[in-house]
């Protein structure tokens, strides 16, 4: 079961142009493509007369001819042409999904299209801070369940076995975290002070030796995951204590989009506050992370299929208390949702 009256990304936004684009999302087959305009649209991806998917057709302005017969579609769904008949069947239309663009992906409303409220819609701070850098959005497909993702990105003792080249730091296994929650989710957070920064960000960091670091891991319902880093030199970390000016902060945004309760589209984006401009910094910082998502992925991909084909009960962790509670808060919005529908 999904949640359905919230926003997923459904792709990045030059991957939508005026080619018909055929996508999944919570099982449910989508057309989407660009209106004249520039504007996105979606529909279902099925002519109503035999099915035919109209990502099959023929884009003509901005509407869809059915490549089996011709029935035409607009925007909104609706037929406007059916060239072998004189009268439009009153029943010729599909459905249409709610588009919105922003923050360089495409994202569409899977739920009651009355409820489709643009503003709740994930802000991203900084976004257009001329200071900040940022990567161009990317993605991935993995062969899971979106939750098993959401538990590892809500998980930041995995890094020590997971990612061993690039985001550990020794001695920092045993440190605790704090669990936090608000209405659109939970954040797992810890401070680690003095200690060396990994190999992924000692080249960011605008500053020699040792450092305290913040890991914050965020996940909102039903699928989105905020990961924050913060990096300042020893002595200056901790909660509340104001930046310095050479403190590193880096932001990576992931958006999961199950296409079924097996497979998941992985989009994400990542800012920081430095390096505005450097192509270089970009590059790296983009091969890395892809590098870090594929070793989450193998793993992840791993569990998803041990968890579905389990011969013995399976235990938890102490670890395990923040995504089995934003499972547990997730379950419930999804029955609640059933029972209004």
């Amino acid at each position: 079961m999904f949640l359905r009256n919230t926003w997923y990304v459904a792709a990045s936004h030059n991957e939508i142009d005026r080619n018909l684009k055929s996508i999944t999302i919570l099982g449910e087959k989508i057309v989407i493509y660009r209106r004249e305009d520039g504007l996105p649209v979606a529909l279902e991806d099925a002519c109503p007369h035999r099915k035919l998917p109209l990502s099959k057709g023929l884009l003509t302005g901005d509407t869809i001819e059915c490549g089996y017969h011709g029935l035409t579609f607009d925007c909104t769904g609706t037929c406007v042409k059916a060239p072998t008949q004189d009268r439009i069947p009153p029943t010729a239309k599909v459905h249409s999904y709610p588009v919105v663009e922003r923050w360089g992906f495409v994202w569409i409303w899977m739920g009651n299209p009355n409820r489709a409220v643009e503003k709740k819609i994930i802000h991203i701070e900084n976004y257009d801070n001329p200071s900040w850098g940022k990567i161009a959005t990317s993605t991935l497909t993995c062969d899971c369940n979106y939750l098993y993702l959401v538990d590892n990105l809500l998980d930041p003792f995995h890094v020590k076995w997971i990612h061993r080249t690039s985001l550990v730091s020794e001695g920092v296994d045993n440190i605790s975290s704090k669990m936090n929650t608000f209405n659109d989710g939970l954040i797992i957070s810890r401070w680690m002070y003095n200690q060396d920064p990994p190999p992924f960000y000692a080249p960011l960091i605008q500053f020699d030796g040792k450092c305290d670091r913040l890991q914050h891991y965020e996940a909102r319902y039903p699928s989105i995951a905020v990961n924050k880093s913060i990096f300042t030199p020893v002595g200056t970390g901790g909660p509340d204590k104001p930046y310095q000016d050479n403190t590193f902060i880096s932001v990576s945004y992931s958006f999961l989009t199950p296409v079924d309760e097996n497979t998941t589209h992985y989009h994400w984006f990542q800012q920081r506050n430095s390096d505005p401009d450097s192509k270089e910094v970009n590059q790296s910082i983009s091969d890395g992370l892809r590098k870090i998502f594929i070793e989450d992925k193998d793993v992840v991909e791993a569990v998803h299929n041990g968890m579905a084909n389990k011969t013995t009960q399976n235990i938890d962790l102490g670890l395990d208390a923040g995504p089995l509670y934003f499972r547990r808060e997730l379950e419930r919005m999804i029955n609640a949702e059933h029972d209004e529908s």
